[in-house]
């Protein structure tokens, strides 16, 4: 009896590995094509079939508006259409242009409540067959982003949170556990200078705080351009070093 018992469970094992195999798809990775960056991230870029959490430096509009391009210069880059899920009608879409991301391709998703956000966002990635899909969030408790993960991972579609703050409280969320492959921070800092007066190209402090099975690192550099592309920047304020590692994260 106890051999026939083992029998069924290694068969009903089999058949789950099998299911489980021919439901995830294996999806790749996009490359910021900034050497790097791409040379510490596993795969050699910002993997598919993947959560990625974004947020601003500070609690204020300025560094959440440059996580948001972020965001959006990612979503550019990556074929198809684009979801975004939102509660706040707030996107100024000349600025996601200039960042790459042209309205036409985007399908804005608005809801009452972040709960329902986060269902959009599983609706559309279990569609599959978009760029990526991009969800505006105060909070993102662990249960919600391994639901976000996993459905991720079964349709090879890049899933991005940007955490956007109303008050300074919530700030303090951003540092809880979650199943996000990598997490992001982005700051504003003074734009590029230019040989002649005016205003040259934004300029971020990007801190990559987590990234499963790599390392952490900051850089500076330029933000995203019109086809959503960053790079390093070669001026410093302090005259550190263009990249700095700050060891593992799992």
């Amino acid at each position: 009896m106890s051999a026939a018992r083992d029998q069924v469970i290694t068969d009903l094992r089999e058949r789950i590995s099998s299911i489980q195999g021919e439901g995830v798809k294996k999806a790749g990775c996009l490359p910021f094509g900034v050497d790097e960056i791409d040379e510490i991230l596993p795969g050699g870029g910002l993997a598919y079939g993947a959560l990625h959490e974004f947020a601003g430096g500070g609690s204020g509009t300025v560094d959440g508006a440059a996580a948001a391009l972020f965001a959006a210069g990612i979503a550019a880059r990556t074929k198809g259409p684009i979801v975004w899920c939102l509660t706040r009608p707030d996107l100024f879409f000349p600025a996601l242009a200039q960042a790459g991301l042209h309205p036409r391709r985007v399908i804005f998703v608005e809801s009452d409540k972040e709960e329902d956000v986060t269902a959009s966002m599983e609706e559309a990635l279990s569609f599959g067959g978009l760029g990526a899909v991009v969800g505006e969030m105060v909070r993102l408790p662990m249960v919600v982003s391994r639901r976000l993960q996993l459905v991720a991972e079964r349709t090879g579609t890049m899933a991005l949170v940007v955490r956007r703050w109303r008050r300074q409280t919530e700030a303090n969320d951003f540092g809880q556990p979650t199943a996000s492959t990598t997490r992001w921070r982005v700051s504003v800092t003074p734009s590029e200078e230019l040989p002649v007066p005016g205003v040259g190209r934004p300029r971020w402090f990007l801190e990559l705080m987590r990234s499963r099975a790599g390392e952490c690192a900051e850089f500076y550099v330029g933000a995203c351009d019109g086809e959503g592309r960053i790079h390093i920047s070669t001026e410093f304020a302090d005259g550190q070093d263009q990249t700095r590692r700050s060891g593992y994260s799992g």
